[in-house]
């Protein structure tokens, strides 16, 4: 992977698919060296060991128990396996609901799972979940609302494309929101984006998913996101990453 050559440390990828690069284990190692806290998401239970096993031994890196819901048509019966391992960790992720033509086949089946796993982290109690939402912007809120009441858990809403409304709603609930530069460069949802509270945001790449000059994005190419974030705020850049990094020290503050 090709990284970026200036100091990043401190910077935050709260969604970013490190198992899914050519070497995992040299994925976890750099974002670790570049010392960036980067949220290291999984599409299904079964991946969580080995994400587990790599995160636990950096001070940068945490893994995230995920079943991905464009998986869920053939997985849905791994959420057992989910339930095994989440009390091994406080983050969940990546799940939630995909409405979009190719899923929607299986929305009754993500259905059941999403309900499942916020009814199992509101037992729980303060999990921290990266949700997605394609094309189910309300019906992610819906299930947010009803399950996962205030003092419960915590919800970022990665990669939202909601409206303007939707994105009120939201954070009357409480959410967050993960924004990567891909986002940014949609006119649509930049103004989404431009009305989420400074307070709310965090960042993101969802890489190896997103490209950056051309590659697939990494973690320290959150930089590109906070320039741009800092610019559309007026704001400079290492000003706009220290709010990134109040953002989630406020996230990670035990309800």
């Amino acid at each position: 992977m090709v990284e970026n050559n200036t100091d990043n440390s401190g910077l935050v990828d709260f969604h970013c698919h490190l198992d899914l690069y050519p070497d995992h284990e040299q994925a976890v190692q750099q974002a670790e060296s570049a010392g960036i806290f980067t949220l290291a998401v999984t599409t299904t239970p079964r991946a969580w060991p080995r994400n587990h096993e790599l995160a636990q031994k950096t001070k940068y890196v945490r893994a995230a128990l995920g079943l991905h819901p464009q998986l869920v048509a053939e997985h849905e019966a791994e959420i057992a396996i989910w339930d095994n391992y989440l009390s091994e960790t406080r983050y969940v992720g990546e799940v939630g609901l995909d409405a979009g033509p190719r899923f929607y086949k299986s929305i009754d089946a993500q259905k059941r799972v999403f309900r499942h796993v916020l009814q199992r982290c509101s037992e729980a109690g303060d999990k921290i979940l990266s949700v997605h939402s394609i094309r189910a912007s309300k019906l992610v809120l819906d299930f947010v609302e009803e399950l996962m009441p205030p003092g419960k858990g915590k919800v970022v809403l990665h990669w939202f494309t909601g409206t303007k409304k939707e994105v009120q709603r939201a954070i009357k609930l409480g959410c967050y929101f993960s924004v990567n530069s891909t986002m940014l460069a949609n006119e649509r949802h930049l103004s989404m984006v431009m009305d989420i509270p400074l307070e709310r945001i965090l960042t993101e790449t969802d890489g190896p998913f997103t490209k950056t000059v051309g590659r697939p994005s990494v973690p320290s190419d959150v930089a590109y996101t906070i320039d741009r974030l800092g610019r559309l705020h007026k704001k400079q850049p290492a000003e706009f990453a220290s709010i990134i990094r109040a953002n989630l020290r406020e996230l990670l503050i035990v309800n």
